[in-house]
């Protein structure tokens, strides 16, 4: 017989402290800064963010970077399915063994996807329904992005990123740290702070301190008849020099200051505002006006 995703699970199937080095001794394993890797060691954490991830039992949940495996066992014992993608190739190797260890009841319920998140395009089993991930650092916004792109399905993210990037992702038109993550995130979701994370709750404790963000995807996209990737282009051009107004900063992608006012004025924009006070529709307005090449 096995069980259902809301039966009792043991109470000791999440790692612990000891556990997480034990886990790593054995396998040799040691965090890299390269890959942005801080293991989560404290199991009430696991708990808390699946909680504001509103796992649900019948999720399909993917998750990015599982690790040692602290938070993919926390989703196995709450979602339908768990896939994980893990680029390293030890703890790849290792994470199976884990999951059958802790939750042997659950293991049929889990599949490993041994790449490059940024290069995963299709995943095992039935499509994915949320994205829950404590993200490397390093490589927490393009790995979102790509995620988002690429699966449609996934409803609703919570993802664990440096907190700095966690304000960035949730910022609003007009403040400060307001940017390209700001925009490109809100063209797929709603985003929200949706907490934040200690330093002691990792092992090694990183140097920055840590912020939930989710992300609950839109509808559709914002209306236009602009693609995708040409909104995207305006997004980026009008942040590459922040500082300018719009008619200068758009001019390379409009190929002349005159043809990015002329462009600016159509989708109803002033050419003197700034990237940082427009909201994704406005940018969306402006790509519908995407010069001829």
């Amino acid at each position: 017989m096995t069980s259902s995703p809301t039966d009792p699970q043991p109470q000791d199937a999440l790692l612990g402290p000891s556990d997480i080095r034990e886990l790593a001794k054995a396998l040799g394993v040691r965090p890299t800064k390269q890959r942005g890797q801080n293991f989560v060691i404290d199991a009430n954490t696991v708990r808390r963010i699946i909680r504001t991830a509103d796992v649900r039992p019948d999720d399909v949940v993917v998750e990015v970077g599982p690790g040692l495996g602290s938070l993919t066992l926390g989703l196995l014992e709450t979602a339908r399915h768990v896939t994980a993608v893990e680029i390293d190739d030890t703890l790849a190797a290792a994470l199976p063994a884990t999951v059958n260890a802790r939750l042997p009841e659950r293991a049929q319920n889990f599949a490993l996807v041994h790449s490059d998140a940024l290069r995963v395009t299709e995943l095992p089993g039935p499509p994915p329904t949320a994205l829950v991930a404590n993200l490397p650092y390093n490589v927490a916004v393009p790995v979102l992005l790509h995620m988002l792109e690429h699966f449609p399905t996934i409803e609703r993210t919570l993802v664990m990123v440096q907190s700095e990037v966690a304000d960035r992702l949730a910022a609003a038109p007009g403040s400060k740290v307001y940017g390209v993550p700001s925009v490109k995130a809100n063209w797929y979701a709603e985003v929200k702070r949706a907490g934040a994370i200690g330093r002691n709750v990792f092992w090694p404790a990183p140097n920055v301190d840590s912020g939930l963000v989710s992300l609950v995807r839109r509808d559709g996209p914002p209306a236009t008849t602009a693609t995708r990737e040409q909104v995207f282009a305006v997004v980026d051009a009008a942040f590459a020099q922040r500082r300018k107004t719009l008619r200068a900063a758009l001019s390379g992608w409009a190929g002349s200051a005159a043809a990015a006012e002329a462009a600016l004025v159509a989708a109803g924009v002033s050419p003197q505002a700034r990237g940082e006070s427009l909201t994704v529709e406005e940018f969306a307005a402006i790509a519908e006006h995407t010069p001829a090449r």
